[in-house]
């Protein structure tokens, strides 16, 4: 078998089984939260998106959604762009607010623009030309 066919297969699930654990995580809580403080604005800004009442549900929603979609292989185009504006959001988070996390948030772009690329066609309708 082709490194061409395997490879896109290994992204998708190291892409949806962590989505899908940190998704089942903000509903369940079963990973233990870190010793380490965050920075004051970090945790100014966690604790806003938790005191609006729906972001983190959402977030944790969003996560659920797309990783099983990566797992299963249907819809990925979709999931990859409902993810879109997580992980430009995350990786933002860790450059001017939590800068520890920012290796595992760039691992997670690498691999979603990896999978974006494998899946560009789908992206051609989008930048193509439009007639009015």
């Amino acid at each position: 078998m082709k490194i061409s066919r395997i490879l896109p297969v290994v992204a998708r699930w190291l892409l949806g089984l962590p989505l899908v654990v940190f998704g089942l995580n903000l509903f369940f809580n079963f990973i233990p939260q870190p010793e380490v403080q965050l920075p004051e604005k970090a945790a100014a800004f966690a604790g806003a998106l938790a005191a609006s009442g729906y972001m983190m549900p959402m977030i944790g929603l969003t996560q659920l959604v797309v990783g099983a979609l990566l797992l299963v292989n249907r819809c990925v185009p979709l999931a990859l762009l409902l993810f879109a504006p997580f992980i430009v959001n995350s990786v933002a988070f860790h450059v001017f607010l939590e800068p520890s996390g920012l290796p595992m948030a760039c691992v997670f772009l690498a691999v979603h623009l990896y999978l974006a690329w494998v899946y560009r066609a789908a992206w051609r309708p989008l930048f193509g030309k439009t007639e009015v």
